[in-house]
């Protein structure tokens, strides 16, 4: 499903409702953030238009006299896309289109669009197809012109509905195999990490809004060499590397695909398998655009994300990234977020405190246990230097006792030699 024709840059109208409590505000900043959007997808904006009403109309979304506006508005700029910032109902897409005469789509076909642009790897392609598709059956109905309708007697279904029926059963079958497919990658990526467990690192998943530098930060963390660009959901697929810490201890960090308001549920149900990566993680590192206005909204953003993915229980370190933009603005959001960092990746500026805070956090999370160690057991005393945190060592007439910080993947092979 190409929305924006390769090769050539397609003019655009963005349209946003600002409806019941939502302050006008936010509604701008959303449809700056389409903006940016479409200017990813490859689309140049012509005009905004921000319609101030109760709620959406159930059959244009904007209400018919506002659409016939719209109609004028996009041939006095010539538009070829009208792009609405909320996702539109099948029945809303078609009789935009009528009155509109030319395509209507909205942020969620625009979303996947861009990650279908940016999806390199095997399982990305599938899981960006799959999400298309399951957009797309809904709205088969009535899309090719000319098509007859299905009526109620024998003998009176036309060819126009035969071929949607065959379209449609191609759609599902396709998902079916794409599901299946994915189903197998999702065993692969249980295998490595089931791997990852068994080598006993603690692992580190990179979130945040899109275009808040994850990428960058990951290069510059690990010499990685991901793509980072000043563009929104240039990374798609996720990308582990391992990292030292100060302490000398190493970690596993992976770059996982940005978040965006209104993320489409499509594309959270489709990368659910990639998203096990968030899922699965010891702490989160949230990274922020400490330049930006809307640094705290993203924050909060991001945060229902990881809810919807049951991922909103596990600790964070928070990151204020692109300090070296605004340094003032970025410092003033650490110091309300205690525990925060504000660093740059571009420049490095404050990212050895960032991975000191990475490694204080992780380290706090360990349980800690105080062992009694016979004297002849000198294996167990080995084992807890070698996999965990000596915290004291004490000799005593017995044997040795040991208060011991350990992953928690270890804490069951010391729990016979617990301290009473």
């Amino acid at each position: 499903m190409a929305l924006i024709e390769r090769g050539r840059r397609e003019t655009v109208v963005l349209v946003g409702v600002s409806a019941g409590s939502t302050p006008e505000a936010e509604a701008w900043a959303s449809l700056d953030e389409l903006a940016a959007l479409a200017d990813t997808a490859g689309a140049d904006t012509a005009e905004r238009v921000l319609q101030r009403r109760d709620e959406p109309d159930p059959a244009t979304f904007v209400g018919r006299g506002k659409a016939h506006e719209l109609r004028e508005l996009s041939e006095v700029v010539d538009a070829d896309t009208v792009i609405f910032d909320d996702e539109l109902s099948p029945a809303q897409s078609r009789n935009l289109e009528k009155i509109l005469g030319r395509t209507a789509i909205d942020r969620t076909a625009l979303i996947l669009d861009i990650f279908a642009q940016h999806a390199n790897s095997q399982e990305g392609k599938a899981q960006v197809e799959l999400a298309q598709l399951r957009y797309q059956l809904p709205r088969l109905r009535g899309k090719g012109k000319g098509l007859s309708q299905q009526a109620g007697g024998i003998g009176t279904r036309g060819p126009g509905e035969t071929q949607l029926e065959v379209d449609r059963r191609r759609l599902v079958r396709r998902v079916t195999r794409l599901e299946r497919e994915l189903a197998d990658l999702t065993r692969t990526r249980e295998v490595q990490h089931k791997a990852r467990r068994r080598s006993r690192l603690a692992t580190v998943a990179i979130v945040g809004y899109t275009n808040a530098g994850k990428s960058t930060l990951l290069n510059h963390l690990t010499r990685a060499d991901v793509v980072a660009e000043d563009r929104l959901f240039a990374t798609v697929d996720p990308t582990t590397r391992r990292l030292e810490l100060t302490g000398g201890e190493a970690v596993l960090v992976t770059d996982t695909v940005g978040f965006v308001r209104k993320l489409p549920h499509q594309l959270v149900e489709a990368f659910r398998s990639t998203l096990d990566e968030v899922r699965g993680a010891d702490l989160l590192l949230h990274v922020v655009d400490g330049s930006s206005p809307g640094a705290e909204a993203q924050m909060d953003a991001v945060r229902v994300v990881l809810a919807d993915i049951d991922a909103g229980e596990i600790p964070e370190v928070v990151a204020f990234n692109k300090a070296d933009l605004d340094p003032g603005r970025a410092a003033d959001l650490a110091a309300r977020h205690p525990g925060s960092v504000a660093c740059s990746a571009a420049s490095g500026e404050g990212i050895d405190r960032l991975v000191a805070a990475v490694g204080d956090r992780l380290r706090c999370l360990r349980p800690v246990l105080d062992l009694a160690v016979p004297y002849h057991r000198g294996d167990v005393r080995a084992a807890a230097h070698r996999h965990g945190e000596v915290l004291a060592e004490e000799h005593g007439p017995d044997g040795i006792r040991l208060r011991v910080r350990l992953p928690a993947a270890d804490v069951a092979r010391f729990q016979g030699f617990a301290a009473g």
